[in-house]
């Protein structure tokens, strides 16, 4: 069970050292062993333990995720309140779990979403949706890698000080590296560009291992399903990008 968390989960093993590099965390396992060296029995087991005690808002919010996903893939503008109901569970989840920066990513995802709502309703004079699918220029690229370093310095820093001061259970740049991906990938999808899909896959990518670590092991499963899905997207983001152009 997470240190301090009312979230009823039964791991099979026991985080004593948290380093988050893609997976490769140290942990003591069923026989003190690091994660890396469990057997793939002994992975399994975690797994359906973990999976055993998921509680039914994480079930609800990883299928909201899943839906806002497709909606936003098909550029339908579902995907906004459908990931409402994603977000706001994930925010208490993440407070239950110590992983302040991904309940910061949740907030933000909460207000963007509803920033994102407007936009995409918009209509010009003739009552055509005014947004559309496009790349991003030069300005455009060097804006969102200035918005991803803001945001992973900020965010970094001040889990550092959470770190120390109250939660030893963060981790301070992975957690800032799947924020600050998540935030530019957030604001680019609300202006349609196809670039966010890059940003969702390096947040996917990097929160596998970050909830699996926590316990959260169903959303961890969520967020491979993610991943798929942001490949999937932009693939379908970049036709539609491409029919623009054309």
């Amino acid at each position: 069970m997470v240190k301090g968390s009312g979230h009823k989960l039964a791991p099979v093993f026991k985080p004593i050292k948290e380093s988050f590099i893609f997976g490769l965390s140290d942990f003591t396992g069923i026989q003190n062993q690091p994660i890396n060296h469990l057997s793939l029995a002994e992975i399994y087991q975690q797994f359906i333990e973990g999976m055993r005690h998921t509680s039914w808002y994480e079930y609800v919010a990883v299928f909201a995720g899943i839906a806002s996903v497709w909606y936003s893939r098909a550029e339908n503008i579902l995907v906004y309140p459908v990931g409402l109901i994603n977000t706001i569970i994930y925010i208490y989840i993440s407070f239950e779990g110590h992983l302040l920066g991904e309940a910061a990513v949740n907030f933000y995802y909460t207000v963007m979403s509803i920033s994102g709502w407007y936009m995409w309703a918009r209509r010009d004079q003739q009552k055509e949706i005014a947004l559309h699918i496009t790349y991003s220029d030069k300005k455009g690229w060097i804006q969102q890698i200035l918005f991803f370093l803001f945001f992973y310095t900020g965010i970094f820093l001040a889990l550092t000080y959470f770190k120390a001061a109250f939660f030893d259970g963060v981790i301070p740049w992975a957690d800032a590296f799947a924020s600050a991906t998540a935030f530019t990938g957030m604001w680019l999808m609300t202006k349609k560009k196809v670039e966010s899909w890059y940003w969702w896959i390096a947040t996917n990518i990097a929160s596998i291992p970050l909830y699996f670590v926590k316990h959260y092991v169903f959303t961890s499963v969520y967020y491979i399903v993610l991943l798929v899905f942001a490949f999937w997207g932009l693939a379908a983001w970049r036709k539609k990008a491409k029919e623009k152009i054309m």
